[in-house]
């Protein structure tokens, strides 16, 4: 079997992967234009690493609810009140993001749904290691004040963002950066294109963030 043969069936695989009534299409957006080095990268998201970054979140909170009249938050009950929890695959849904090919691999029940590019940290700003459930903050429409970089169907620079821990997260990127999916780019989160983004912001709300698990190594 030649290389393309395989790489279909393998892309035959991951589509079809649907078959656990999610109510949504694992369609993904997998190109990569190329990239010329005067080409700026725009930073769309919040700086994770500020010492500040707490009380920033917490003014994108109000602003989150006041605006959506939703709350940023899923339930966070203490581990130490719900009993045993999942790991990593034995999780509904599990998120890997592997950083030396700049690609999220996501499971539901243990099997393959849906292979996507991402762009981690940037040298300098490299995404730590990161080993648990996601802490429960999460948001459809997300803006940063400080790199407005554009704005995606008026969701905001950063759609459907779901955080992992601090101020890190995975979320969507706006169109300029599409081109960089695939290689490090971002200020510490995990980019995507905004329709995978979707995908994982709706499994994570649909199955809450004890029965997720995100790794990234």
């Amino acid at each position: 079997m030649n290389r393309f043969v395989k790489f279909a069936a393998l892309a035959i695989t991951l589509f079809a992967a649907t078959s656990f009534n999610t109510g949504y299409s694992f369609a993904q957006f997998d190109g990569q234009a190329a990239i010329s080095d005067d080409e700026p990268n725009v930073m769309d998201e919040l700086n994770p690493f500020a010492p500040d970054i707490e009380a920033q979140l917490e003014e994108l909170d109000r602003k989150y609810q006041q605006e959506t009249d939703r709350s940023p938050w899923l339930d966070t009950t203490p581990l130490a009140q719900r009993g045993n929890t999942c790991y990593r695959s034995s999780c509904k849904v599990y998120i890997r993001v592997r950083k030396a090919d700049q690609r999220l691999y996501l499971y539901v029940d243990g099997n393959p749904a849906g292979e996507y590019l991402v762009s981690t940290g940037a040298p300098g700003r490299e995404t730590p290691n990161l080993d648990r459930h996601p802490n429960g903050r999460i948001y459809d429409k997300y803006s940063s004040r400080t790199y407005p970089g554009g704005d995606y169907q008026g969701l905001g620079n950063m759609p459907y963002a779901v955080f992992i821990e601090g101020g890190f997260a995975i979320h969507g990127t706006t169109k300029g950066n599409f081109k960089y999916l695939g290689r490090k780019a971002s200020h510490g989160c995990v980019r995507m294109h905004p329709d995978n983004a979707f995908i994982i912001n709706r499994l994570v709300r649909e199955h809450g963030i004890y029965n997720t698990w995100i790794q990234i190594d």
